[in-house]
C-alpha cells in the first residue's frame, strides 16, 4: 500500500469537494472516510486512476451525509450539480488548503494539527502521538478548528473570491509559513518524523506558489536538517553546534539549501527565512567552528533584527557578537537586549534560552561561579529533556572545576 501516494492525493482530492460547494468540515470527514475504503481496496484491487476514485467515493461519502441533513432540499440541489463521470480536473487546490488551513482566527497549534490533517493527510493519531497528547484531545482540537475554517468557502463562488483576496496579501503568506516552521519545530516522536513532513509539505507549498520567502524557509528548513544526524551523541544528549562531527552532516541537503537560497536572495526580496537561512548556510559553509565566518553572521543577524525586532533574534545576535568581538561585547549585547547593565545577579528574563546565553558568555569571560549558576537556572527552565540535561552537566562541569 503507497501510503505516500495517499498523502499526495489528500490535498487535491480535498481541494476538489470544497470547490464543488462541500463545506471544508464535511469534505474533510468524507476524504478520510475515502483513504480508510482505499486501505481496504486497494491492496487487493488498485484503481487505474488513484485520484478519480477517491473523488468519487469523498463525494459519494459527503452526499451521503448530505441527504441526512436536515437541509435536504439544498443538499438535493447539490446531488442534481454532481459532474458527469470523467477525468478529474487537473486543477491544483493544495494553495488553497493552505490558507485555509492558516486561517487568522486558529490558534498556533490548531492551524498546525489541521495542516498536518488536511494538507499533510496524516491521521488523528498520528499528530496525537506526535504532540504527545491523548487521540481524544487531538480529534477535539482538529475538530474546532474545522468548524473555524468551515465558515470560509461554504460555495465555490465564495471560496474563490475570498480564497483570492487572501492570496494577495503578503501577510497571509507569512502566516501559512509560520505554521510550516512552527511543524519543523516540533521534531519528531511518535512514528511521524514532523521535521521531515514540514520539509516535504514546503516543497509542495514551493511548487505551487512562486514567493522568496517560502523559498527562504525550504532552505533554512534543508540547512537545520542536514545538521540533524550530529545533534546527539549515541547515548541521545545533545551535542552543540560547535562540537559536532561536520563530518555527519549531509552535504547533498546543504548544497540544495544554499542553491535554493542564492535564487531567492537575488531576487532582492528579503526576509526574515531568508536571512536566516543565510546565517545558517555560513554556518553550513564553516570547515571548522573555528573557522566560521562570526562577522558576517553578525550582518546578517543585524538584518534580521531589522526585519523582525525580535528579542530572541537579538539574544541569539549576542552569542554572534561574543564570538566576533569577544565575550565582553557579547555580554553589553545582551545587556542593551534587557535594557539594563550586565549584572550578574540579574535574575531571569522573558526570553527563551536568556540564561543559557548569558552562561555561555560568562563562561567565556571566566567568570565561572556567575556561569555555573545561570547554568543551573537555565537548566529549570528548558524546554525538553535532552537540553536540560545538556544544561545541568554544563553546571555541574564548572562546579567541579572551581572546586579543584
Amino acid at each position: 500500500m503507497n501510503e505516500a501516494l495517499l498523502r499526495s492525493l489528500t490535498p487535491s482530492v480535498l481541494g476538489i469537494l470544497v470547490r464543488r460547494g462541500a463545506d471544508f468540515a464535511a469534505a474533510e470527514d468524507a476524504v478520510q472516510d475515502a483513504l480508510v475504503e482505499a486501505l481496504r481496496v486497494w491492496p487487493a484491487d488498485p484503481p487505474r486512476d488513484p485520484k478519480g476514485w477517491l473523488v468519487t467515493v469523498a463525494w459519494r461519502r459527503f452526499l451521503d451525509q448530505a441527504r441526512s441533513d436536515t437541509a435536504r432540499r439544498r443538499r438535493e440541489e447539490l446531488v442534481d450539480e454532481e459532474p458527469a463521470p470523467g477525468p478529474t480536473p487537473a486543477v491544483d487546490d493544495t494553495l488553497q488548503l493552505y490558507f485555509l488551513c492558516a486561517h487568522p482566527s486558529l490558534t498556533p497549534s490548531s492551524a498546525v494539527a489541521l495542516t498536518l490533517r488536511a494538507v499533510g493527510g496524516l491521521t488523528t493519531r498520528q499528530i496525537a502521538q506526535a504532540y504527545l497528547v491523548p487521540e481524544a484531545t487531538m480529534a477535539q482540537r482538529i475538530s474546532r478548528a474545522k468548524r473555524t475554517v468551515s465558515g470560509v468557502g461554504v460555495s465555490p463562488a465564495r471560496a474563490t473570491s475570498r480564497a483570492g483576496a487572501r492570496f494577495d496579501q503578503p501577510g497571509d503568506v507569512a502566516t501559512v509559513l509560520r505554521v510550516l516552521y512552527l511543524v519543523f519545530n516540533e521534531g519528531y516522536s511518535g512514528d511521524v518524523d514532523l521535521a521531515t513532513e514540514a520539509i516535504r509539505l514546503t516543497r509542495q507549498l514551493a511548487a505551487v506558489i512562486d514567493h522568496p520567502e517560502v523559498a527562504g524557509l525550504l532552505a533554512l528548513m534543508l540547512l537545520h536538517h542536514a545538521r540533524r544526524a550530529a545533534r546527539t551523541a549515541p547515548d541521545g544528549s545533545l551535542v552543540p553546534l560547535a562540537e559536532q562531527d561536520r563530518g555527519r552532516w549531509d552535504t547533498e541537503s546543504i548544497a540544495e539549501g544554499v542553491e535554493i537560497l542564492q535564487a531567492a536572495l537575488a531576487r532582492d526580496r528579503l526576509g526574515e527565512f531568508q536571512a536566516q537561512a543565510a546565517i545558517a548556510a555560513l554556518h553550513a559553509d564553516a570547515p571548522t567552528a573555528e573557522e566560521t565566518d562570526w562577522v558576517q553572521i553578525v550582518e546578517w543577524y543585524d538584518e534580521l533584527a531589522r526585519l523582525t525586532d525580535s528579542p530572541v533574534v537579538r539574544l541569539n545576535r549576542a552569542v554572534a557578537v561574543g564570538e566576533a568581538d569577544g565575550p565582553r561585547a557579547g555580554l553589553a549585547a545582551l545587556a542593551a537586549l534587557d535594557g539594563s547593565s550586565p549584572s550578574p545577579s540579574r535574575k531571569g528574563s522573558a526570553v527563551p534560552r536568556h540564561a543559557a546565553v548569558a552562561a555561555y558568555l560568562h563562561e567565556r569571560d571566566g567568570d565561572l561561579t556567575t556561569a555555573a549558576r545561570l547554568y543551573a537556572e537555565a537548566a529549570q527552565q528548558a524546554p525538553n529533556l535532552a537540553e536540560r540535561d545538556y544544561l545541568t552537566r554544563q553546571a555541574a562541569r564548572l562546579n567541579t572545576d572551581r572546586s579543584r
